[in-house]
C-alpha cells in the first residue's frame, strides 16, 4: 500500500528547538506541572499574538471552560455559540450548566453570521456571552461581531483553536474579544501533543484562571480550598515543546498557505469545486484547506477515492444543532452551516507533505472528473 498521507499530523522543528527546552526540564528536574517553561511559554505566546497576559492550560477545551467562568457564565445562563464548529467549542457551556444557543454561519467567512447574531440578541437579550470561532484558520468578521457585543455589553470569547497565526486586518485572531483561546492538540498548526492557552488583556482574570486551574488552592500553609478548582495547568515538559514549536509557527503558516495555493491552482478549475473563502481583510493560517462540491461528484466520492490510496481527508464539521446531544437547544439562522457540512471536504494539509504528495492527491481527485466525463461521453453515444 502507498505511504500514508495524514490530514494534519505533528511536525517537530528540523532545528530541534523543542528538545532544547525539554532537556532543560529534565536537567533541572522540572518534570511536574508548572515551571520555567510554563512561565516563558505564556510570555512568548502573549508577545507573539500581541496581548497582555496568558495562562497555559491542559487543553483548548479547558481554556474555553475557564473563559466562560471568568465571564461569569453559570447555571441556566445563555451563551451564543457558533453552530459550525467542533463539539469542544460547545461542551464547556454545558460544564457550566449553561444553555447554548447556536448561531449559523455565512458563506463569506464560514463563521458566525453577524445578522443571525443580531437576531439572536432580539430573541435572547439576557445572553451572558458570545462564543465565536475562527474555523479552519479563517477569521470571522470581527469588526461587526465586536461592535454587536459592545452594543449589548456582552462578553466576547474567541475560539482561535484552529487559527493561531491568522490575522484579521493586521491583528491576530484571539485578541479581539475579552478572552481568546488557542489549542496545541496534535493536529494543530503547532502542537505540544496536547495543551491550550487562555489569553486576555485583563490581568486579574488571567490570574484567577491560573488559580482555578491549580485546584483553586488558597494561599495557606495547609491545603485549603474556598472555590471549586480544576486540574488544568500545563506541564513544564509540554510547555517546553510549545516554546520550540512557537519558533517555527511562521514557517508552518507559510507551508499551509503553499498547500492551499497548490490545491487552488490544480483543482480550482474543476467544475463544481469551490475553495474555502479568503477575504481581503483576512490573512489566514490555512490550517486546513477545504473545498465544497456542488456537482455530480460528491464529498463521499472524493473521500473514498483518497482513502483507497491511504490518504486521510474529512468532512466539514457537522453543525452543533444537528448533533444528537445538542438537539434540544435553540438555533438561530438558516441552512448555511448545514450545506457546508453536506458539500464540504477537508483536504490533507500536513506540513510535511512534498510536492509529490500533493500531486498524488490532486491526481486522484482530478481522476474523478475524468471518469465522470468518460461516463457521460459513453452515455451520449448510446
Amino acid at each position: 500500500m502507498a505511504e500514508k498521507i495524514w490530514l494534519a499530523s505533528p511536525h517537530m522543528s528540523d532545528e530541534g528547538y523543542e528538545m532544547e527546552y525539554v532537556k532543560q526540564a529534565f536537567d533541572t528536574n522540572w518534570i511536574a506541572p508548572l515551571g520555567p517553561n510554563v512561565n516563558e511559554f505564556e510570555k512568548e505566546l502573549a508577545a507573539k499574538v500581541g496581548i497582555g497576559h496568558a495562562a497555559a492550560l491542559a487543553s483548548g477545551s479547558a481554556a474555553i471552560h475557564l473563559a466562560l467562568r471568568a465571564a461569569g457564565v453559570g447555571q441556566d445562563d445563555i451563551v451564543f455559540c457558533q453552530d459550525l464548529t467542533f463539539s469542544a467549542t460547545a461542551n464547556p457551556i454545558i460544564y457550566q450548566n449553561a444553555k447554548p444557543v447556536f448561531i449559523d454561519s455565512d458563506y463569506k467567512t464560514w463563521n458566525m453570521d453577524p445578522e443571525a447574531l443580531e437576531k439572536a440578541f432580539e430573541k435572547y437579550p439576557q445572553v451572558k456571552a458570545v462564543l465565536v470561532v475562527h474555523l479552519y484558520g479563517l477569521s470571522a468578521d470581527m469588526d461587526k461581531i465586536v461592535e454587536i457585543c459592545k452594543k449589548h455589553n456582552v462578553a466576547l470569547i474567541e475560539d482561535a483553536a484552529e487559527s493561531l497565526g491568522t490575522y484579521y486586518k493586521g491583528k491576530h485572531t484571539g485578541t479581539f474579544g475579552d478572552y481568546g483561546i488557542f489549542s496545541f492538540n496534535g493536529n494543530k498548526i503547532i502542537t505540544t501533543s496536547g495543551g491550550g492557552m487562555l489569553v486576555s488583556n485583563n490581568e486579574d482574570k488571567i490570574s484567577k484562571a491560573r488559580f482555578w486551574a491549580t485546584q483553586s488552592r488558597d494561599k495557606a500553609r495547609h491545603y485549603q480550598h474556598s472555590e471549586l478548582g480544576f486540574n488544568y495547568r500545563m506541564s513544564n515538559i509540554v510547555a517546553g515543546i510549545g516554546r520550540g514549536q512557537l519558533k517555527v509557527l511562521d514557517q508552518r503558516v507559510e507551508k499551509k498557505k503553499y498547500i492551499y495555493e497548490f490545491y487552488k491552482r490544480e483543482l480550482g478549475g474543476l467544475d463544481g469545486i469551490t475553495m474555502m473563502p479568503v477575504n481581503d481583510w483576512d490573512d489566514p493560517n490555512y490550517w486546513l484547506s477545504c473545498i465544497t462540491l456542488n456537482g455530480k461528484i460528491r464529498p463521499i466520492d472524493v473521500m473514498e477515492a483518497l482513502e483507497k490510496d491511504n490518504i486521510e481527508s474529512r468532512p466539514i464539521w457537522k453543525p452543533m444543532h444537528m448533533q444528537p446531544f445538542f438537539a434540544e437547544y435553540d438555533y438561530v439562522g438558516g441552512d448555511v452551516g448545514e450545506k457546508l457540512f453536506k458539500n464540504g471536504v477537508c483536504l490533507p494539509s500536513d506540513t510535511k507533505m512534498t510536492d509529490e504528495d500533493l500531486e498524488r492527491i490532486c491526481g486522484i481527485i482530478k481522476g474523478l472528473w475524468v471518469q465522470k466525463t468518460y461516463k457521460e461521453e459513453v452515455a451520449s453515444t448510446k
